[in-house]
């Protein structure tokens, strides 16, 4: 027997225990930006996450979703969709590298680090910047106008409300009573 045609490494473990160990690893690395790991953990983890890091650079809802459930946390989901994606927009792919290290000392295995290849804290995010001014400047400036717009707003749609609902809860009431009173009568 060959193994030709079988794609992926068993890591000498069970198909839901590696995806586990996959889901972890790539968390890990969303959240540190580098983790040290074994070679051939490293070669599985890195297309997977680059795979992660194209829907999250759409950033649409489904992608997010996606993105949530290929990740084990939604914080490290969040920070890929909101903080990391928007720094490797000027990459198409190749977002990540494997650089081999030393090999571990109990068991002689080589291990490798995975990085992003670009440096994710100097590079800006221009997404971020814009709201967070924007959200400062507005609720110095807002306050005055909205507490005076608001309340008559708010009191003109508390009449309506009002007024309209137990209109439509007494018109429900009694069509409810009736056919229940009708079964008994009939039972």
């Amino acid at each position: 027997m060959h193994r030709h045609g079988y794609q992926g490494r068993k890591l000498n473990r069970e198909r839901d225990q590696r995806r586990a160990l996959i889901k972890g690893l790539a968390d890990s690395l969303v959240k540190y930006e580098s983790i040290e790991t074994t070679l051939p953990k490293a070669k599985e983890v890195v297309p997977y996450l680059e795979k992660l890091i194209t829907k999250a650079k759409k950033g649409d809802l489904h992608n997010r979703r996606q993105v949530l459930s290929g990740l084990q946390t939604v914080a490290s989901a969040h920070k890929l969709v909101d903080e990391i994606a928007p720094k490797l927009s000027s990459r198409v792919s190749g977002h990540l590298r494997i650089v081999k290290t030393t090999t571990r000392r109990g068991d002689n295995a080589q291990l490798a680090r995975v990085s992003f290849v670009d440096d994710l804290k100097s590079a800006p995010v221009a997404k971020a910047a814009a709201p967070a001014t924007a959200t400062k400047a507005k609720p110095a400036a807002e306050p005055a106008v909205t507490t005076k717009a608001k309340p008559a707003v708010a009191k003109k749609a508390a009449t309506k409300s009002a007024v309209k609902k137990p209109a439509a809860k007494k018109a429900t009431k009694p069509a409810a009573k009736k056919p229940a009173a009708s079964k008994k009568e009939a039972k």
